[in-house]
């Protein structure tokens, strides 16, 4: 039983296979990457020929650097230095270049300055230098060419200040003016230096001797001193008075009100003038000494002598009796 059925199921199988063995085998399947492109053939241009490359122009020779013309003028540094100390001057100088023309320096400077050490740019040439110190002066000739040119000037001079006193106290400067003079043989006034000086003011001298004369106020305080100025030293005086200011009043009464519109005048004992005022208390700085108050008023006159004390400042009262 087994045999036929497995003689039957061998028999429905043979023609299945003799079919799958009879039919041709088909080709392999190629892929679209597998199957061989077309050839095609590109057209090549033809080769152009590249233009000719120019050959480099030949470099034009350089040509030689206008020559600078160098600066013909000349620079001058100036400064100046006191005599005897040798210091050097550090203010207050004026400078002032004149070009020589015949052996003399021309009217106008081609340079002015105010710096202690000035620089000029000057043509070459023959200059005169002035500089002045205050009061005091110095020339130089000096000849300019086209380089530095280095010119230390000396000058003799010092400097005064002045101030002024009554005893140990100081008087406010502007109650104080100078009078500076440079004496000649028998006259200490002999010729005027500097005059209306205040007090404080630094006044620039040429070294010497020199007469000062000190008021204090304007009417008979005056006092004098010889002093002396060295080269690059400051001198400084204090001048003494013997003084006082004096209060002038016409009085009904002591110690009453005073009157107005009365008219003054102080005379030293021997009928000198030395100062006339109009007005109710008219005040005056006078030399210490004796005197003598004229007051007039409404056609009336009175008198009084009084004293003046140094450093004692008070009124003067003039009865009108």
């Amino acid at each position: 039983m087994l045999k036929r059925v497995v003689a039957f199921f061998l028999l429905s199988l043979a023609p299945a296979m003799a079919q799958q063995t009879d039919a041709p085998a088909a080709p392999p399947a190629v892929s679209e990457q597998q199957q061989p492109a077309e050839a095609t053939q590109t057209p090549v241009a033809p080769a152009v020929p590249a233009p000719p490359v120019p050959a480099p122009a030949e470099a034009a020779p350089p040509q030689a650097a206008a020559p600078v013309k160098p600066d013909a003028r000349g620079l001058l540094f100036l400064t100046a230095q006191f005599a005897i100390t040798n210091k050097t001057i550090a203010s207050g100088l004026t400078w002032r270049v004149f070009p020589e023309i015949d052996n003399a320096a021309s009217e106008q400077p081609v340079a002015i300055s105010t710096e202690p050490a000035p620089a000029f740019q000057l043509e070459p040439g023959p200059y005169i230098v002035h500089v002045a110190y205050g009061l005091a002066s110095a020339v130089r000739r000096i000849t300019v060419g086209g380089r530095e040119t280095n010119e230390r000037v000396t000058i003799a001079a010092g400097g005064l200040r002045l101030s002024g006193a009554i005893g140990q106290t100081p008087l406010q400067p502007a109650q104080v003016t100078f009078t500076i003079y440079a004496p000649l043989p028998n006259n200490s006034e002999g010729r005027l230096v500097a005059q209306n000086v205040k007090g404080g003011d630094l006044v620039r001298l040429p070294e010497g001797a020199y007469h000062v004369v000190s008021a204090y106020g304007d009417t008979n305080a005056i006092t004098r001193a010889d002093l002396k100025v060295e080269s690059g030293t400051l001198t400084e005086a204090t001048m003494n008075h013997r003084a006082a200011t004096v209060t002038l009043k016409l009085v009904s009464n002591p110690g009453g009100e005073a009157l107005a519109g009365t008219a003054f005048s102080v005379l030293t004992p021997g009928g000198d003038i030395i100062r006339e005022a109009i007005g109710a208390f008219p005040s005056l700085i006078l030399a210490e000494g004796e005197y003598i108050c004229i007051a007039r008023h409404q056609g009336k006159v009175y008198q009084r002598p009084f004293k003046v004390e140094s450093g004692l400042d008070r009124d003067i009262e003039v009865l009108a009796r």
